[in-house]
């Protein structure tokens, strides 16, 4: 890919979704991201399916990054280490084990953990896809009140554009352009999960696998969605959304900006919806 990853994304705790055509176009915008992160007093991760030593030489050469080994605030950290080929993750366990980790982080008196991870190789097969999209989606809650970051890297050709889209659509922010839409963890009293972007016919089948692999969870019988920042929905999303929070007995509030939902719920007469429209 082309896009270059901004200040910003570098800068601020984050959760991106990276897809790359090949490693040195990575390696550069791994480089960036680990760099913010010491630069912010974080300890910073480079996990990798390849041999671990040539990673290991290329980031030492940036500044103060062998300094930072030392030190214990940087390490290379070979996947095959942890998983076999074709592991299958089991999402609360690697959120605990990253908890775990961040935890261990705040302790040695850094202020979080980063983490830039190559996991193409944990999403090769659909059981793996599947798993790893829910993981994606429930450590994103877990990153909204806790100082871990991580940029989820992924290889476009040798996954295909729709499992890049799968994997895209459950992180906040990256450089998969053409993923219309995003649903990740809402900020902490905002409900149970964000939505963004746009949802129209070219990914409502996306947006139905995304529901089921978000799994949320009802509140008094409420699931509470914040779109103010989702800028287009058909009705066909809408009739996911319903269906959706029906078979969780629950009532789907949607808080938007944007009236025209509510009209919308209304002409289809969809029950299971309550559109909330916010100023």
């Amino acid at each position: 890919m082309d896009v270059i990853i901004s200040e910003r994304q570098a800068a601020r705790q984050s959760h991106l979704c990276w897809s790359y055509d090949d490693l040195a176009a990575l390696a550069g915008q791994a480089e960036r991201y680990l760099l913010a992160g010491l630069a912010a007093g974080e300890r910073v991760w480079y996990i990798t399916p390849h041999p671990a030593d040539p990673v290991a030489e290329r980031l030492h050469r940036l500044p103060d990054f062998a300094a930072a080994v030392r030190r214990g605030a940087a390490a290379v950290v070979p996947l095959f280490s942890t998983y076999s080929h074709g592991h299958v993750v089991d999402p609360p366990t690697q959120v605990a084990a990253y908890a775990a980790a961040t935890d261990e982080a705040l302790a040695a008196g850094h202020t979080g953990l980063r983490v830039v991870a190559e996991a193409t190789e944990l999403v090769r097969t659909p059981a793996q896809l599947e798993s790893f999209t829910r993981y994606e989606h429930l450590v994103d809650r877990y990153m909204r009140t806790r100082p871990f970051s991580a940029m989820c890297a992924y290889d476009r050709p040798g996954l295909g554009d729709r499992a890049v889209a799968e994997l895209a659509c459950m992180h906040p922010d990256g450089n998969v352009e053409d993923v219309l839409f995003r649903l990740h963890a809402a900020a902490p009293g905002d409900g149970h999960a964000a939505l963004t972007g746009e949802l129209d016919l070219s990914n409502h089948e996306l947006f139905r696998a995304a529901l089921d692999r978000a799994d949320l969870r009802p509140v008094d019988g409420e699931l509470v969605l914040s779109a103010t920042g989702l800028r287009f929905l058909d009705h066909r999303a809408l009739a996911h959304l319903a269906e959706y929070a029906n078979r969780r007995g629950a009532t789907a509030v949607l808080r938007t900006s944007r009236s025209a939902a509510a009209r919308l719920v209304d002409l289809l007469d969809l029950p299971g919806i309550r559109v909330e429209v916010t100023r």
